[in-house]
């Protein structure tokens, strides 16, 4: 039972982990609280709803909620945060909280304020692990989030892009007269971290066979809860943060039965902020 509980919660946590990943991404280049992500994260679970209706293809459902949502990032980032850089920070952290809550507003409008079923059923089989049971839904998770966190690390540290956007982070003018295109660079920063997004907003839908306009209010603060917990900026930081919080959210549920889940994200904040203010991979 308890292993079982402890699997589950490291479904939970590779969720977070695809989430929190997109957050990492845009703070460590631009510096920046992205609140809107979790508005993007809802986008790619209305359009892998509305394409999975149309289409029956679990695939493509995927394929088009990352695509959507990298296109919404990247118009994001065009249109809010590109007109506020240099702005002190608060200025684009409530235009990004404005943004949200008008995306929240706007999903509630557009698709009724109740869930709707997402009816999906993953193309793979229950896996036996001993005593425990891997379900279609959480292999589904766990494949997904295996493959887009090893992507993005790839993308980050191996190649001319990842470069570029840690040249930006630590000197953006700097960067742009060594000849990185910084506009565009950010750009990529943005579609990679919104595709993410997008592609949680699918997992979650399947997994609890759900999406509906407020599924982003969750992961809208535990999101920068969990980069916190990571350290500011670190990508291991932020997948260790989410796997360890999504184990310690199933183990309290499971023992305790009524402390609330989403209270766990916030007092691990806290006392890491007392212990540990640079986060578990942050560095001082």
């Amino acid at each position: 039972m308890l292993l079982q509980q402890v699997l589950n919660g490291l479904t939970i946590g590779a969720i977070y982990a695809i989430i929190a990943l997109g957050l990492t991404l845009v703070y460590g280049v631009l510096r920046i609280l992205h609140v809107a992500h979790a508005g993007i994260y809802v986008l790619g679970g209305y359009v892998g709803w509305l394409v999975h209706a149309a289409s029956g293809s679990l695939a493509l459902a995927l394929l088009a909620a990352m695509a959507a949502s990298a296109l919404a990032g990247l118009l994001v980032e065009r249109w809010l945060y590109l007109p506020l850089l240099g702005r002190p920070r608060i200025v684009p952290l409530i235009a990004s909280i404005g943004l949200f809550i008008a995306l929240e507003d706007l999903f509630r409008l557009v698709f009724g304020p109740y869930a709707l079923a997402f009816g999906a059923r993953p193309p793979l089989p229950s896996l036996p692990l001993g005593p425990l049971l891997l379900t279609p839904a959480q292999l589904l998770v766990f494949l997904a989030g295996l493959l887009l966190v090893g992507a993005t690390w790839w993308m980050a540290h191996r190649t001319r892009v990842g470069l570029a956007w840690r040249a930006i982070a630590e000197d953006p003018g700097m960067a742009s007269a060594l000849g990185v295109d910084v506009p565009r660079a950010v750009g990529l920063n943005f579609l990679v971290g919104s595709a993410l997004a997008g592609a949680a907003g699918v997992l979650v839908g399947v997994f609890f066979n759900a999406v509906e306009p407020t599924m982003g209010s969750v992961p809208a603060y535990k999101g920068l809860a969990i980069i916190v917990l990571g350290g500011l900026g670190s990508f291991w930081g932020a997948v260790a943060a989410a796997l360890l919080l999504g184990v310690v959210e199933a183990l309290a549920i499971g023992t305790v039965g009524l402390l609330p889940r989403d209270a766990i994200a916030f007092l691990a904040l806290i006392l890491m902020l007392l212990a540990r203010p640079q986060g578990l991979l942050g560095e001082r």
